[in-house]
């Protein structure tokens, strides 16, 4: 079904790589398939510059589709958005604004996948099933009005 990220292979899931697979060492498919798909990294953020607290905004990247929580081009995602950043395994730990529920962060962190993941559940709508997505909480730049300040959010999604 176009537009939903496509569940990793039953054998990737079956083999629970990412109990034993160091994130640096993973291959480029383990590592996607890490991905829940919540769509949390690709809002737009705030820092602080008292405190350098980053809030979190419902203010999502224009390439997101807030409905399947994908990027709308993937591919080329860098080139077209100046300040996307990149995630692998040399910087994911420098990231301070990576959602607590990203897989990612989790598992740099020496935790687990959290039950409603898709590589546990089998089913790319289980982030969206727990309430853990955007999904319908968010709005693109181009339905924001221009101060980022008066979409701020009192809390993480």
């Amino acid at each position: 079904m176009a537009g939903v990220k496509p569940i990793a292979p039953k054998e990737l899931r079956d083999s629970r790589y990412w109990e034993t697979v160091p994130l640096e060492k993973m291959s480029p498919a383990q590592w996607e398939a890490l991905c829940d798909g919540c769509g949390k990294c690709c809002l737009y953020k705030l820092q602080d510059i008292d405190t350098d607290q980053i809030v979190f905004t419902n203010v999502a990247c224009r390439l997101l589709d807030c409905h399947t929580c994908r990027c709308g081009d993937y591919a080329n995602r860098h080139a077209v958005v100046d300040d996307c950043v990149g995630l692998g395994p040399e910087n994911v730990g420098e990231l301070e604004w990576l959602p607590s529920t990203c897989a990612y962060r989790l598992l740099d962190n020496g935790g687990a996948l959290p039950d409603w993941h898709p590589l546990l559940t089998g089913d790319p709508n289980s982030v969206h099933k727990a309430g853990i997505s955007v999904r319908g909480r968010v709005v693109t730049e181009d339905e924001a009005d221009d101060d980022l300040e008066n979409h701020v959010l009192d809390e993480e999604l």
